[in-house]
């Protein structure tokens, strides 16, 4: 593709990388209870994600899935009904020690969580049906494009998993002190319970 299709897009696609959401608040929440590495395992999760819905997005069947109101509304129930069981269990948490934390990490369980939070959340698929085509030349190979795209979304999202982490990595000291873990866990909670209210009223 021309190099400077990729060049306008990188920018624009890093922007959307970076917008505050509930996998990136998750990505600095995991940081800052299980480490920066957990965060970027974690975080694996939403790429596999991703790349699903950047395939179907190249195969033309993310389309059908957006067009399909009862697809759509059962993918948005999971999604919000998902963030608001995290919300749930999270604010109910009980703020132990990052030490303690650390040692009974589950890394399956982080990839998981990540993965079916950025599965759940239908808009998603919008970025890749809707955003991503305006940067393709079809009179040039569509899927070749699409992959390279695709590409390099998934890596701008890794670095934007990156940051985020860094971040929660950095609050870590701020939030050491077991009260003030838990009002950081309050305050996650409510914005992730928000956004899966936000989700369930959303309309296509």
């Amino acid at each position: 593709m021309e190099i400077w299709k990729l060049l306008l897009f990188i920018p624009a696609c890093f922007a959307l990388n970076m917008t505050p959401g509930p996998n990136n608040l998750l990505s600095m929440n995991n940081a800052r209870c299980y480490g920066f590495q957990a965060a970027l395992v974690a975080g694996l999760g939403r790429i596999l994600a991703f790349s699903g819905m950047i395939a179907l997005a190249a195969s033309g069947l993310a389309v059908v899935l957006y067009t399909s109101e009862t697809l759509f509304f059962l993918i948005k129930l999971f999604g919000a009904m998902y963030l608001l069981w995290i919300a749930f269990n999270l604010w109910r948490s009980q703020a132990s020690p990052v030490a303690d934390i650390e040692r009974n990490k589950n890394w399956f369980g982080l990839v998981k969580q990540e993965f079916a939070l950025a599965a759940g959340n239908p808009k998603a698929i919008l970025i890749f049906t809707a955003f991503l085509p305006q940067f393709v030349d079809v009179s040039a190979n569509v899927n070749t494009q699409f992959f390279v795209l695709g590409s390099t979304f998934l890596v701008l999202e890794m670095l934007a998993i990156s940051i985020y982490a860094a971040f929660g990595l950095y609050l870590r000291n701020w939030f050491s002190k077991p009260q003030m873990a838990k009002r950081f866990n309050k305050a996650c909670s409510v914005f992730l319970a928000l956004s899966g209210a936000n989700l369930l009223v959303s309309r296509q």
